[in-house]
């Protein structure tokens, strides 16, 4: 069987990827890029290193002979360099978030278009095991008509802040606002449903000194109330509260079905419960909820993130391959997961009203968008650029960043980065 040929941008999380490609048939890794000397000596150091070309910077890298790119640099920087690779004839595999504005939404569906070539986005929590299989029933009609759902992606990222930001300042982790890093959350009940965002309001939570401690600028949380074109609506919540969370529940005119929480202690997002009957809300007995455990491929048991790093990876590189039941994001799939929570600050900024979320499939609504570059990072918004925090960025001292980057270097020293 002929392999994919891929090369990987950003050798930390795309790590995963690589792996992947090592432990699969249908791809392998014929190069890497990143900026970082110190990841690209862990690379050279693992198995097979030999069979893969190392580069530091990306115009080197994209003319090499590959036929698909994995981006998994920076997650606000994924747009420009998916147009990049796709103008270069690659199929690309973008990590989250695929966009960082609406101009860059616009033209990156317009190089996908006129590319023809693959495009997956790699939300990877809508192929846990409990969405995963919501998906598959709701498309039975399990649960009847989508009525209401909500989607949480807690997780305190204050211990791994050293490790993923370095003290620098500038690091979109530290400069990203609060309704930002939202696709986790609203991801699998959009991919569950298929169903397309029309209208959010957002909600923003106060600072913590937590936060502060770790050099970021934004709100502890986001929130996300999401009216879909059929008037159903999810909740959708996302940020560093102190105690995890990965949970989804989808409510149907026929029942209910939801993950499992951490809490339980019984393997949270690969086990479903559901509680469904065929009476359309005419409930004709007290019933008690199934528990499913959704089966999983054997290879993806070994892959992080409740196994969920295996199937997109799968599905892009059996898209390109030409399986029809590929199960793949695409770019306008992709934008209805990131374009709420966008939006959704924009709420946020005007004091919490609704703001419609721009159907970028049609052509006509791109033109009004076209030019909006609105975002926290100066250097890509001049004029337009907005704050972290919709009350004002905060002042962080110096010493903070500092501090992070002693830390950084500490484990580094004490080889405490797992690559």
């Amino acid at each position: 069987m002929k392999k994919i040929r891929v090369g990987v941008l950003g050798g930390y999380r795309g790590n995963a990827m690589i792996e992947y490609c090592k432990k699969a048939e249908n791809a392998e890794v014929v190069a890497i890029c990143d900026k970082s000397a110190y990841v690209l000596e862990k690379q050279k150091g693992r198995e097979g290193a030999e069979n893969i070309t190392f580069y530091d910077n990306f115009n080197d890298f994209i003319k090499h002979d590959f036929d698909a790119v994995v981006l998994a640099n920076y997650a606000t920087e994924h747009a420009p360099f998916a147009i990049k690779a796709l103008n270069a004839g690659k199929h690309v595999y973008s990590e989250v978030l695929p966009c960082q504005t609406l101009k860059e939404a616009v033209e990156l569906i317009e190089a996908v278009e006129k590319s023809g070539l693959v495009y997956a986005y790699g939300e990877n929590y809508c192929y846990m095991s409990a969405p995963r299989e919501m998906k598959k029933l709701y498309r039975e009609g399990k649960i009847g008509e989508f009525e209401y759902g909500e989607g949480e992606y807690i997780h305190n990222c204050e211990p791994l802040w050293p490790s993923i930001t370095y003290g620098d300042e500038n690091h979109w982790r530290n400069n990203m606002y609060a309704n930002f890093y939202c696709t986790h959350s609203i991801g699998p009940i959009i991919h569950i449903t298929g169903l397309r965002p029309v209208s959010v309001v957002g909600f923003e939570s106060k600072i913590t000194e937590r936060k502060l401690r770790q050099g970021s600028k934004s709100g502890l949380f986001g929130i996300e109330m999401i009216t879909l074109e059929n008037g159903g609506i999810i909740k959708s919540i996302h940020g560093d509260l102190y105690k995890n969370s990965v949970w989804y529940s989808v409510y149907g005119s026929k029942g209910r079905m939801e993950s499992a929480r951490e809490d339980a202690g019984d393997d949270f997002v690969n086990t479903l419960y559901v509680n469904a009957d065929n009476y359309s809300g005419e409930y004709p007995e007290d019933k008690k909820a199934i528990k499913y455990k959704p089966q999983m491929n054997d290879l993806a048991k070994k892959f992080g993130h409740a196994g969920s790093d295996f199937y997109p990876m799968y599905n892009f590189i059996e898209k390109i391959k030409g399986n029809p039941d590929a199960d793949c994001i695409d770019v306008y799939e992709a934008l209805d997961m990131f374009l709420p929570g966008l939006m959704a600050y924009r709420s946020v900024l005007k004091g919490g009203v609704p703001v419609e979320v721009p159907n970028l499939r049609l052509k006509s609504e791109r033109d009004k968008y076209r030019f909006d570059v609105a975002c926290t990072d100066k250097k890509i918004a001049g004029d337009q650029v907005i704050p972290v925090f919709s009350l004002g960025n905060p002042e962080i001292p110096k010493e903070t960043y500092n501090a992070v980057k002693k830390e950084w270097e500490r484990r580094v020293a004490d080889k405490e980065i797992p690559y």
